[in-house]
């Protein structure tokens, strides 16, 4: 329908128009400047605007998205190539070289070096200014004009390896088998190999890519011992994602062949510390370890090499019981992700900042950003990590639909090789039965979590194992766990670390000894932004007071922990707290919160950036959705908090909407 009204236009009308959908940014200047030069009058505009297809105000807009692409795409390919020629030729070169030169890029009937050479260098300052999707448009392009066939490889392998880290692995790979048809070099064809080994990873983070990554390496070392070293970390990562399903010791052969940097960047310090925790144990790597966080922590700047690092810098920083070091680095790796575009990471970002917010007891802001990884990694069809979702569920005592979450990760997690992904479906099957004060249920489970000591997960599924032993008269269980448990929090020495082994060895001592490791607990989990742990504490201690019939100083504790748990919606330890208050002969306070659950995690996240007074566009950028999308959940905020605009949005109090 929009192209017979086109074709019903005068020539000079129709190339217009053309010249128009060619511009996507609907610069008038620019426009009126390209069509000279085509030499169409201004008078051209005039039936086209009459036909209703095109405005032309302070921005060239067209009727509907579809007259656009429907006048582009139905254009032969000598008149998009007489259009972008026009367009390249009217752009200021010292003020705007990347839309010049990808102008150029389309103008182009044939093979060309000199706009090639032009993309290549948009895509250097594409990458400085962060854009990796635009990196690897430029570089894809520039591949394609390239005349030289070595050359062309080069260029070829740079936008597979920008588009894996722009989140498109599928595109990556499709380029890669055109990297194949060109003469490549030894270190070109290894760093192939590598790529395949990256793709495989983000297409499964399964157990097959530790080989993988590990034969890349072992080809690298004599070629690229900085490439390799990187690889070998990549190698570990995997082997962590695999988990009881994978094997990384054989990475460790591989590290040890390669020569060390000088100076080591945050990231050589980060493989180093990983390999001393699989050589030489948990205790001498703490120090190491601590020393490639601070690394991570100094560099202000945020190198895109380090960046890519973050994740697991967070999980390090988690098996080490640094919560606060675990949330400076969370937040910065979701916030470079999100500038940077860099879709391949930013859902292990948000994964890991989701889990800074699960330990502080902030579930809402949790569930939004699990809900935002998940619509990414659908979107770039990467493997999904839904494993946090799980224990969100769990700590929120949602039963139904934590075993419904359970009961699905599995097979998937099996099919997919991610070992991992198990042991933390099993510890969140763990902790949901002892919050809702099921212990023998518990108790399987927990013992399934700790059959593999994963990274950031293992010391918190001995926790569960010996409250789940401890309340199911198991202590033949529960004393060992507690020493395997005790190793691991005195080497690291944080008050988290102290605080939850005091807490466990209480569970095991008798008598009145067992009331200083209570007060231990509470006063060390007091000090940190970790809530459901000190009121999980508070209700361990309260259940022991009950027991030894102070009921007086039984209710202190089981208050604290039962307001705590309510206000977070941590509903199986909070209905756990009411059954203790009540038989100390108190009647719990029902908690009113009549917004809590009103609003979905990814409506109260857009209600608060909203409410900060950011635009739908700007919403938009920030959560990787279109603005209509955010208008259409705005709407639906409206309608649930009987609002009728956004600067009513201050009005609503702060908890309705969780915090930022």
């Amino acid at each position: 329908s929009f192209l017979r009204r086109v074709q019903s236009l005068p020539p000079e009308s129709q190339r217009l128009l053309l010249t128009a959908a060619a511009e996507p940014l609907g610069d008038v200047t620019l426009l009126w400047r390209a069509v000279e030069r085509l030499e169409v009058g201004p008078d051209a505009i005039w039936p086209a605007e009459a036909a209703g297809l095109i405005e032309v105000g302070t921005r060239v807009r067209f009727r509907h998205p579809l007259v656009r692409s429907a006048i582009y795409r139905a254009a032969p390919p000598p008149d998009r190539w007489e259009a972008h020629r026009a367009l390249g030729e009217a752009t200021d070169p010292e003020a705007d070289p990347d839309r010049r030169a990808w102008h150029r890029a389309h103008a182009a009937s044939g093979l060309d070096e000199a706009v090639a050479g032009e993309l290549e260098r948009s895509a250097d300052r594409a990458q400085r200014r962060g854009g990796v999707a635009a990196m690897a448009a430029f570089l894809e392009r520039a591949a394609e004009l390239t005349p030289d066939p070595g050359r062309r490889g080069a260029r070829v392998l740079a936008a597979a390896q920008a588009k894996l880290d722009a989140g498109a692995p599928e595109a990556a790979q499709a380029l890669l088998a055109t990297a194949e048809l060109t003469p490549l070099d030894e270190l070109q064809r290894a760093r192939m190999q590598r790529l395949r080994a990256q793709i495989a990873f983000a297409l499964r983070r399964g157990s097959d890519a530790p080989a993988l990554l590990l034969d890349a390496a072992k080809r690298l070392v004599a070629l690229d011992p900085g490439l390799a070293r990187e690889t070998c970390l990549e190698a570990l990562a995997a082997a962590i994602f695999a988990g009881r399903l994978g094997s990384g010791r054989d990475v460790l052969r591989v590290v040890r062949a390669t020569p060390p940097a000088q100076p080591p960047a945050a990231s050589d310090l980060l493989l180093n510390g990983l390999a001393t925790l699989v050589t030489q144990g948990y205790a001498a790597a703490v120090a190491p370890l601590r020393a490639a966080l601070e690394a991570f922590r100094q560099d202000d700047g945020g190198s895109s090499a380090n960046d890519r690092w973050l994740w697991l810098a967070c999980r390090v920083a988690a098996d080490l019981w640094e919560h606060e070091i675990w949330d400076e680095l969370a937040t910065n790796g979701v916030r470079r992700a999100r500038e940077a575009g860099a879709l391949s990471i930013f859902p292990m970002s948000a994964s890991y900042r989701a889990g800074v917010h699960v330990h502080a007891g902030e579930y809402a802001e949790a569930s939004a950003l699990l809900e935002e990884a998940y619509a990414v990694a659908q979107a770039t069809h990467t493997a999904l990590l839904v494993q946090a979702r799980q224990m969100v569920a769990a700590w929120r005592g949602n039963e139904a639909k934590a075993l419904e979450l359970i009961e699905a990760g599995r097979p998937d997690a099996t099919a997919r090789g991610q070992g991992m992904a198990l042991s933390m479906i099993e510890c969140a099957h763990a902790a949901l039965f002892n919050g809702l004060g099921r212990y023998e249920e518990a108790l399987a489970p927990a013992q399934r979590a700790c059959a593999q000591d994963d990274l950031s997960l293992y010391a918190l599924a001995l926790v569960e194992l010996i409250e789940a032993a401890v309340r199911s008269n198991r202590p033949d269980l529960a004393a060992p766990a507690l020493e395997r448990l005790s190793e691991r929090t005195r080497a690291s020495g944080t008050e988290w670390a102290l605080g939850i082994e005091a807490r466990s060895r209480a569970l095991l001592t008798d008598g009145p000894s067992a009331e200083p490791l209570y007060e231990e607990a509470v006063e060390r989990l007091a000090r940190g932004r970790l809530a459901p742990h000190l009121a999980r504490a508070q209700l361990l201690y309260g259940e022991w007071l009950r027991r030894e019939n102070r009921r007086l100083d039984a209710r202190e504790q089981l208050r604290a922990a039962h307001d705590t748990f309510s206000r977070f919606g941590a509903e199986g330890f909070a209905e756990r707290a009411r059954r203790e208050l009540a038989a100390t002969g108190e009647t719990a306070r029902t908690r009113t919160d009549e917004t809590r659950g009103l609003l979905t995690a990814h409506e109260a996240q857009i209600a608060r950036l909203a409410r900060d007074g950011l635009s739908n566009p700007e919403i938009g950028a920030q959560l990787f959705i279109s603005p209509r999308t955010v208008q259409y959940h705005l709407h639906k905020v409206f309608q649930k908090l009987d609002i009728t605009s956004r600067n009513q949005l201050g009005r609503i109090p702060a908890g309705s909407l969780g915090s930022a």
